[in-house]
């Protein structure tokens, strides 16, 4: 990668130990937990897995990753994101010197730098090495299941082009997915494989363009007035209005039309927010009881508290009412039922 910070190097006989260890205890006690409690821990279902588009010998690093994830009990959102650091780095092969083609003495599938502390170059050409100080280094960034993956990934890399992980995030979760068995693992950990989470606590309501409602682009979620609503991944916010009855308007820092309670037929969303995610994604949070806690292009996390439920705007009680836009801007056209979207993400909402 030739751009890596120093980190401090793992010795060579805990490296072995990691690599060699069945146990979660083990891994544990080296990384204080972070591949356990609670977290979205998956297994590796299809090992000998070939993922549509990939050579032969990617495929083969591709399981190296996904494998060394799994017996270190890494949650397998940490396996999308070594993978899509591979796809950047390396196109998942391993690669040696290239002499003036190479970034520095770079190598490897992660171009882990001997010169930074990551090991000798022979340690650094072995798959299995080479995914596991990667998956060390990643579990060493507080917090790293709640960043969007081009973040987490530049946590541990300190690459020239930080945002360059994103574009592989789709295509890294297909390969890992893979691996187990078509899907990734749904699972009540605070933050999905993919990198979803739910926005809030609640119970359905009404779904998405039902008979009743066809104009209705998003589902329902009813929670009480107050409950925290979390962004659903990692993004940054691109829209904060308050929109009744046909108008919308910016924040202003005055009393709006949305700081009080709506009803059916008043019309609008109240106060809301749009949070834009990786591949153009959006999603759309409505009816907050007062104005979001966010701002417009500041970055969020998966799970980062942005607003609290309400129920202004067209409205009958609190609840959240939740979008997902595949395209952005977020769009009538583009608008997909959030539940199926979120099942595909991990989630259940």
């Amino acid at each position: 990668m030739g751009r890596l910070a120093v980190w401090v190097a793992v010795g060579v006989a805990g490296l072995l130990l990691l690599l060699t260890a069945a146990t979660a205890g083990v891994v544990s006690s080296v990384f204080g937990g972070g591949g356990g409690g609670g977290s979205c821990v998956g297994a590796v279902t299809v090992p000998g897995a070939t993922p549509a588009g990939l050579t032969a010998e990617q495929a083969r690093n591709a399981g190296v990753i996904v494998a060394v994830g799994e017996r270190m009990r890494v949650p397998v959102r940490g396996w999308v994101i070594a993978v899509a650091t591979s796809l950047q780095e390396s196109s998942l092969i391993n690669h040696g010197d290239l002499g003036p083609n190479n970034d520095h003495d770079s190598l490897g599938l992660f171009q882990q730098r001997p010169s930074q502390g990551w090991g000798t170059p022979e340690q650094i050409m072995n798959p299995e090495y080479a995914a596991a100080t990667f998956y060390e280094a990643l579990l060493r960034v507080p917090g790293w299941e709640r960043l969007p993956l081009t973040e987490a990934a530049q946590k541990v890399q300190r690459s020239a082009y930080p945002d360059a992980y994103a574009k592989h995030e789709t295509r890294a979760t297909e390969i890992v997915a893979a691996y187990t068995g078509g899907t990734l693992p749904v699972c009540d950990a605070p933050v999905s494989a993919a990198g979803w989470t739910r926005p809030v606590v609640g119970t359905a309501g009404s779904g998405f363009r039902t008979g009743e409602r066809p104009g209705h682009d998003g589902v329902d979620i009813m929670a009480g007035k107050g409950t925290v609503i979390r962004a659903a991944s990692g993004g940054v916010v691109v829209r904060v209005r308050c929109n009744v009855g046909g108008d919308s308007w910016e924040p202003t820092g005055d009393p709006m039309p949305c700081d009080r309670d709506g009803y059916p037929g008043l019309g609008g969303c109240g106060w809301y927010m749009e949070i834009r995610h990786a591949g153009d994604i959006v999603s759309r949070y409505c009816h907050m009881v007062r104005q979001p806690i966010v701002r417009i292009g500041q970055a969020v996390r998966a799970g980062q508290p942005i607003g609290h439920v309400g129920s202004s705007g067209n409205s009958s009680g609190p609840h959240l009412h939740y979008e997902i836009h595949e395209g952005y801007p977020a769009t009538e056209d583009n608008a997909v039922d959030p539940v199926p979207f979120m099942r595909g993400k991990g989630v259940a909402l």
